[in-house]
């Protein structure tokens, strides 16, 4: 079944792509068989995260920027994490309502997924779905997090260039530059500019950035800010101009082959730190380490060398 749907995934077909991600979600042995296959076919997207707090606007201004990408005749690829209900353990995946004009567009690609719990803005599978847009054939994807807010900094592992969103009067500018937002982006958006406040705004954004001069000169890249009113398509040439010109730093620098570098090592680490926890759950569910959990009660044994063992023990079982 895998091979047939990676088969008529090479040929275009969309039905295929959608199965393939929602394998890759739901079933872990079936996505380590799909991402072994179609590993090889990737590494060509580019990818662009979209960040920030709720209600900035990030799926309308993706939605401009979906059109943008189109008129140069690129393949886009969109991943929306919408978060999932803690209480219901559903979600609304509705950010493709903004962006339904493109759902009939061959060269669009549009996929909702929930976080399923995962913290820091992304589902635990993105990782995967990334893949096989990339393999499918995508030129650009677009990866717009939860917007949860303080944690969204998990999408600077996954991205290639990282926008961070915001919008004048939200009150949350200076908790963000607490937060390290201001650490992850490589271009800041200044959505509804139409709003009072905007300079403002600006105004704060510019003066942390010109707090951390040095560090924006010795990156060699230093984020623009730019005005949007994604609404009425303000500022959406400006800012898919601003994409393209980071691409281009990446690309000439060599930056993009260390981040992606960077991003193999985390997500080997992931799936390692990922597959212990799985075994040592199972043990614990199984009886397996009844002892060593009663010694560290007894207080016989630190959790701190119940854990090395029990970890020494998996890693000379593999």
């Amino acid at each position: 079944m895998i091979d047939d749907l990676i088969e008529r995934m090479k040929k275009g077909d969309k039905r295929a792509v959608a199965r393939l991600i929602t394998l890759v979600e739901n079933d872990e042995e079936k996505a380590k068989e799909i991402i072994r296959k179609i590993y090889p076919m990737t590494g060509n997207a580019y990818i662009v995260g979209v960040t920030g707090p709720p209600g900035a606007g990030k799926s309308t201004l993706l939605d401009k920027l979906i059109k943008e990408a189109r008129k140069e005749g690129l393949v886009v690829g969109v991943i929306a994490v919408d978060p999932t209900s803690p209480f219901t353990g559903g979600a609304l995946l509705g950010d493709r309502i903004r962006m339904q004009r493109h759902s009939t567009d061959p060269g669009v690609f549009i996929r909702s997924m929930a976080t399923r719990g995962s913290l820091g803005g992304l589902a635990k599978a993105t990782g995967d779905a990334i893949k096989v847009l990339d393999a499918y054939g995508c030129d650009v994807i677009f990866v717009e997090t939860v917007g949860v807010g303080q944690i969204e900094v998990d999408i600077v592992k996954t991205a290639d260039t990282v926008v961070l969103v915001t919008v004048p009067g939200l009150g949350d500018d200076v908790q963000a530059i607490k937060a390290g937002l201001m650490e992850i982006a490589d271009i800041f958006v200044v959505n509804k500019a139409d709003r009072e406040g905007t300079e403002a705004t600006i105004f704060e954004l510019e003066l942390t950035l010109d707090l951390e001069a040095d560090k924006w000169r010795e990156r060699g890249w230093r984020p623009p800010i730019v005005e949007t009113v994604a609404t009425t398509g303000k500022g959406i040439g400006e800012l898919w101009e601003a994409i393209k010109r980071h691409m281009e730093f990446m690309k000439t620098s060599g930056k993009i082959e260390e981040k992606r570098r960077l991003r193999a090592e985390e997500e080997i680490k992931t799936i390692v730190s990922g597959w212990i926890a799985r075994r040592v759950e199972d043990a614990i569910k199984r009886g397996e380490l009844s002892k060593v959990v009663e010694s560290v009660v007894r207080r016989e044994t630190d959790p701190y060398s119940a854990a090395d063992l029990i970890t020494r023990t998996l890693l000379e079982v593999v």
